[in-house]
């Protein structure tokens, strides 16, 4: 499976963005999805995981409330909705297959996709 996220940029602090993970190659919409974060010299961070069939959505403590995980499996592709964005928030963000269901880590996920830049300005 690859995957390409699309859909970063810079924003305001309040601002909004939405990212996409598409996903090619050998793809099943029954693979759990889910977006990690990593801001420099931090740590990977989970962010949120979807089931594959869109249920039990999860998500990290510093974002839950104000993103929301979403797929569309016809279209092979997964969405992060990220509303309310602070500079904390300013990373790259990277999707991935998830390997191990109900996990948080990164070594719970696999098939990382390159990476999209999300620059929130105070």
């Amino acid at each position: 499976v690859q995957l390409v996220e699309s859909g970063g940029g810079l924003v305001q602090a309040g601002g909004s963005l939405r990212l996409s993970c598409a996903a090619s190659g050998r793809t099943a919409p029954w693979f759990g999805m889910g977006w990690f974060r990593q801001a420099p010299g931090k740590e990977r961070e989970f962010v949120a995981a979807i089931s594959w069939s869109g249920g039990m959505p999860r998500y990290g403590d510093s974002v839950k409330g104000r993103f929301t995980i979403s797929r569309d499996n016809g279209k092979n592709t997964v969405f992060l909705q990220m509303n309310s964005l602070e500079s904390e928030d300013t990373a790259v963000y990277y999707c991935a297959v998830e390997i191990r269901p109900g996990g948080r880590g990164a070594s719970d996920f696999g098939s990382w996709g390159q990476g999209t830049q999300v620059t929130v300005s105070s």
